[in-house]
């Protein structure tokens, strides 16, 4: 029979040493066996439902995996956030852009700012994070980032392998009208 703890470690270890409390129940580990790992050391309490593993090497994209997950299950990573996270083009580091098809009441830290989508929009992962796709996430920063940024972010992204040629031409032709 598996332990709590070896589920626990299977669901967190593939999505950035994170476990919220619904996965941990569909896997059938109860909320008070996380606060008990929590209370002993095991998990870190770090958003409503939300824990992460205490003994785990940081990943480079750790903050934009926190960030979706503190915002709930069906948000994504969105604008600024998808072109910081490729390092596509300066943005501001204080700010996270999170957007979600539902109303979110929790409290969140101050620099994460929800936006609301429609339901059914389109969602891609990179790096197992849920995500607006980069062509979408260029052009949704038109008019907040300057042009020449947005180019070379486009430009950026295809030599990453993130946009086509095709794809990368029609964003410039966007950008540039």
């Amino acid at each position: 029979m598996t332990k709590y703890n070896d589920i626990i470690y299977e669901i967190a270890i593939d999505n950035y040493g994170l476990i919220s409390s619904v996965e941990a129940k569909h896997a059938g580990v109860s909320n008070m066996e996380l606060l008990q790992y929590a209370r002993r050391g095991k998990l870190d309490h770090v958003g409503h439902g939300l824990y992460r593993l205490s003994q785990r090497v940081p990943e480079t994209n750790d903050p934009y995996a926190l960030a979706v997950a503190l915002v709930g299950p069906e948000a994504y990573l969105f604008g600024e956030s998808v072109l910081a996270m490729f390092s596509l083009c300066p943005t501001n580091p204080a700010r996270m852009y999170i957007a979600s098809p539902k109303r979110v009441r929790r409290k969140l830290p101050s620099g994460l700012q929800v936006i609301h989508c429609d339901e059914g929009s389109e969602v891609t992962r990179y790096e197992g994070i849920p995500s607006q796709n980069v062509r979408d996430a260029i052009l949704s920063c038109k008019g907040r980032i300057m042009p020449d940024r947005l180019l070379a972010a486009t430009e950026e992204a295809e030599y990453q392998g993130l946009l086509g040629i095709n794809e990368a031409k029609t964003i410039k032709k966007e950008l540039k009208s």
